[in-house]
C-alpha cells in the first residue's frame, strides 16, 4: 500500500522511481513489521486467509444485523430496550486478536467494548438479551471469535 501512495504522488511510472520508492517502503514495512511482536503471532497460512475473509463475511453481515436492529429502534414508536453491562469471556489469546474481537463489537452499533481484563470483556450492550454470560458470548462474541481464533490464536 505504501508503494502504491509512492508511486501515485510521483506521478511517474519510471523504473528509478519504482526501485527508490520500493526500497523505502520495503524499509519502513519491515521496521513497523520488526517492531509489533504482535504481528508475529498471526497464522500467514491459507486457511488462516479463508477463515479471514469468513470473518471479513461475518462482520459485514453481523454490521448489516445491527444497523437494521438500530434502524427498528429508531423509528419504533416505544423504545422496549434494556441497556446493561455484560461481561463475556474469550478464548483468544492473541492480544491482536482480542483487539480486533473488541473493534469488531464496539463497530457493530448497540455494543461497545468498555474494558478488556485477561480474557474478559466487559460490553455495554443496548437491549440486554441475557445475563448469562455463557448466552451472552454466544451472541456477542462467538459469530467473530471462532475465525479471529484460526488467524490470530
Amino acid at each position: 500500500m505504501l508503494f502504491v501512495v509512492w508511486m501515485i504522488a510521483n506521478s511517474s511510472m519510471a523504473w528509478e522511481v519504482a526501485l527508490t520508492g520500493g526500497a523505502i517502503t520495503f524499509a519502513i514495512a519491515h521496521a513497523f513489521a520488526s517492531a509489533s511482536a504482535a504481528w508475529g503471532r498471526v497464522n500467514w497460512t491459507p486457511s488462516a486467509f479463508y477463515h479471514f475473509l469468513a470473518y471479513l463475511g461475518t462482520f459485514i453481515i453481523e454490521l448489516v444485523k445491527a444497523n437494521i436492529n438500530m434502524l427498528a429502534y429508531v423509528y419504533a414508536p416505544s423504545i422496549g430496550i434494556r441497556p446493561g453491562i455484560v461481561r463475556v469471556r474469550t478464548r483468544l489469546t492473541s492480544p491482536i486478536g482480542r483487539l480486533a474481537l473488541a473493534n469488531s463489537i464496539a463497530l457493530t452499533p448497540g455494543s461497545l467494548v468498555l474494558d478488556l481484563k485477561g480474557d474478559t470483556f466487559y460490553i455495554h450492550w443496548l437491549d440486554v438479551m441475557t445475563t448469562d454470560a455463557d448466552e451472552a458470548a454466544a451472541i456477542l462474541v462467538d459469530p467473530f471469535e471462532r475465525h479471529l481464533e484460526k488467524v490470530f490464536g
